[in-house]
């Protein structure tokens, strides 16, 4: 079985349920996901060796379209499977998954349409929107108590167990 958007792209519910977006929204990315993905390529040319190809030599990718290219790191970061699951729904080995994943990671992220990672950003944006409630969603994850007195102060809760 091999994960193409060209299958699923007249099933409205499946495209929003594997990469979290309408199919509306999908489209209206995808041109600004092209030209971005189309800098990242120019750059690479620029910066690395002489080709001994020509662009577009060589064994035909996998994910051949931009549609295809979008929908796959989507995919990826929407249900953020292990490399070797999503290498085996698209059909390429787990190199190919892994290159893959940077280039598009790359590309989705130099026009801004990652989700945002840095904190202080976070914070400006709560600063500039003060009216507005947000919630911060988290997960608790146990961690090895410390071993030096001060630092367990640090992590102590206040909680007694019963």
């Amino acid at each position: 079985m091999i994960l193409l958007y060209q299958n699923i792209k007249n099933r409205p519910s499946e495209i929003l349920s594997l990469t979290g977006l309408t199919k509306p929204e999908f489209e209206s990315l995808l041109p600004l996901f092209e030209k971005a993905e189309e800098d990242c390529l120019r750059e690479r040319y620029i910066k690395g060796k002489e080709r001994k190809r020509q662009p577009g030599g060589g064994r035909k990718p996998k994910l051949g379209t931009a549609a295809e290219r979008l929908f796959f790191i989507l995919f990826y970061l929407k249900t953020y499977p292990l490399q070797q699951v999503i290498a085996v729904l698209f059909g390429m080995s787990l190199s190919q998954t892994n290159t893959w994943i940077h280039r598009l990671s790359e590309a989705l992220g130099r026009g801004s349409y990652l989700p945002e990672r840095n904190p202080a950003a976070s914070e400006e944006a709560l600063k500039k929107c003060p009216a507005l409630s947000f919630i911060i969603d988290g997960t608790e994850r146990e961690i090895q108590r410390p071993k030096d007195p001060e630092k367990q102060k640090i992590f102590y809760s206040g909680k007694k167990k019963t």
